[in-house]
């Protein structure tokens, strides 16, 4: 993979009016986004994110710090980075009084589209708008608005998209249509920086997720790579004769991380469970334990999210 979009000391401050100082929106960001990859950027209200996606697409410029943008550097070559990326921010501005059609027509115009006729019908088509593309947008359920802002984004084919909130306030179906078509994208090479607050989407979706906090990157890697950072892996043994003897005796393994004993299943963590669950059976067996089953437990996309948002506060 190429490198798509690079952050370094990525920095925006705005002025504080009550204490006429500054207030630091987002803190020093340093990373990389791969070209193809599907990168989702989490983390709580006001934490920074969509600060973050309008300078990266040229919109507003950082305080201190600088970025590179599908090959353009941003402050230098602004005009260029808005040409090549497509966003949709949380709340579109669309033109209420015009229809759908002309919507994507003005667009089209502005980003210098070739055959603009044949791109607004095949992203009309694409997002179920085909048959109401010459009624006003005025008219439009939220969800229709939304699949309406994204077909704007993608009517030039940027190689990159900043998408905020993609699926907010969309019904299961609509929010379904968009989810394919982020896949669809990243199936063809484009890379989708995802500001979102959907965990489960970010887990289907996401190639790798960053966490911000307070304007600080406080994580970065993949779902299951920050899983195992934070929590290891659990495993759960059903057991015929469970007691608080046993529980001590599993604690005192040296591959054991932490034990719990709840009912009749001790949940156990281990730094690598591949590998030594053969093991943890055997030390089982060896302390007198019925086994009745062994099973592998995954921590939620959710929990990782929490641990590391609160912990960080």
């Amino acid at each position: 993979m190429t490198t798509a979009i690079t952050l370094e000391n990525l920095t925006r401050r705005f002025p504080d009016g009550k204490n006429q100082t500054e207030f630091t929106a987002v803190d020093a960001l340093t990373f990389t986004v791969e070209r193809g990859e599907v990168f989702g950027f989490l983390g709580p209200n006001g934490a920074g994110k969509t600060t973050t996606i309008r300078m990266l697409a040229a919109l507003i410029a950082p305080s201190a710090g600088t970025a590179t943008v599908n090959g353009y550097r941003l402050g230098e070559n602004n005009t260029a980075i808005r040409g090549s990326v497509g966003i949709l921010t949380e709340s579109p501005g669309l033109y209420e009084n015009l229809s759908a059609r002309k919507n994507l027509r003005f667009f089209a115009e502005l980003y210098g589209v070739e055959n603009p006729a044949a791109q607004i019908e095949k992203y009309l088509r694409q997002f179920g708008l085909a048959d109401r593309g010459d009624e006003t947008v005025g008219t439009f359920s939220k969800g229709m608005k939304q699949k309406l802002a994204l077909a704007r984004a993608m009517l030039h084919e940027p190689p990159i998209l900043f998408l905020d909130e993609p699926t907010s306030g969309l019904d299961p179906s609509a929010a379904k249509t968009v989810r394919q078509a982020i896949e669809m994208l990243s199936g063809a090479g484009r890379t989708i920086f995802l500001n979102t607050h959907n965990l489960n989407e970010a887990e289907r979706l996401c190639d790798r997720i960053g966490v911000l906090n307070r304007g600080k990157l406080v994580a970065l890697d993949t779902p299951a790579a920050l899983r195992q950072r934070l929590f290891g892996q659990a495993v759960a043994v059903r057991l015929e004769n469970p007691t608080p003897q046993l529980t001590e005796q599993v604690t005192q393994l040296p591959f054991v991380r932490r034990v719990n004993l709840a009912n009749d299943t001790l949940a156990v963590t281990l730094a690598d469970a591949a590998a030594q669950i053969p093991d943890l059976v055997a030390a089982l067996v060896g302390f007198g334990a019925r086994i009745r089953s062994v099973a592998e437990q995954t921590h939620s996309l959710e929990e990782v999210y929490l641990s590391l948002v609160e912990g960080d506060e």
